[in-house]
């Protein structure tokens, strides 16, 4: 593969098994990408403050506190792609994390290469996404009416009130209006918000997410539900 002039992507791998870390930092250095790791948040949130990263590996169960809510922070400030690892296999443990943001989710023991693998898929979207906000490909401010919604700096408003939403929520107003008008199917929007964990994840998830969603906004009449297909904005 090519990688002449292209930059190096960064991986932060928060893991307190040190063992474990250190293997997957030589698993995943390349040419092309470069992995740090450390065994707590707090370091961790300190790397994320003073480094620039491109991907998190991120464990649930750290001794100084829950990697689920230091997802939602790392979400909140960074935006950058989260993977995370935990030995927990319950549906609603993975459901959790996928709500809360996350772009995958690896349960313990897991293979190296499908590891590889789910790392490259979510490097490749960085950098696609990246290219794609410079050459200014798609919308980044979409004004409808009394919505003002601006993506790249991931701030909402209905009227002169700023909305917070979670990614989960982001990703799904963002399809939403980049397609208004269209019927989009539930199975499109499950692969499109939860991407290769879309067969894993309960329906139920994007209905709550399509709730959360109009009740934020206030959008009951512009949400519209598409019975037996999925949904519409209008």
């Amino acid at each position: 593969m090519e990688t002449e002039g292209r930059e190096k992507q960064h991986i932060l791998i928060v893991e307190d098994d040190k063992a474990l870390a250190a293997g997957l930092c030589r698993a995943l250095q390349s040419a092309e990408t470069s992995a740090d790791s450390c065994g707590s948040l707090q370091e961790a949130a300190r790397r994320l403050k003073e480094e620039g990263y491109d991907l998190v590996l991120l464990d649930v169960n750290l001794p100084d506190g829950n990697g689920l809510d230091f997802l939602q922070e790392i979400k909140a400030k960074y935006g950058i792609s989260v993977i995370l690892l935990t030995a927990n296999d319950m549906e609603i443990d993975i459901v959790t994390g996928l709500e809360l943001g996350a772009d995958d989710y690896i349960t313990k023991p897991f293979s190296l290469a499908v590891l590889r693998a789910r790392v490259a898929t979510q490097l490749r979207r960085a950098r696609e996404q990246a290219e794609a906000e410079r050459h200014a490909g798609r919308e980044q401010i979409i004004e409808i009416d009394e919505y003002r919604f601006d993506f790249r700096r991931m701030e909402y408003y209905r009227g002169n009130m700023q909305v917070e939403l979670s990614r989960t929520e982001q990703k799904l107003l963002r399809i939403l209006v980049e397609n208004r008008g269209i019927s989009l199917t539930r199975e499109r929007l499950l692969e499109r918000i939860w991407s290769s964990e879309a067969e894993f994840v309960d329906e139920n998830a994007l209905s709550v997410t399509v709730k959360r969603l109009r009740d934020k906004l206030g959008a009951q009449e512009r949400i519209r539900t598409v019975y037996g297909v999925g949904y519409r904005f209008e």
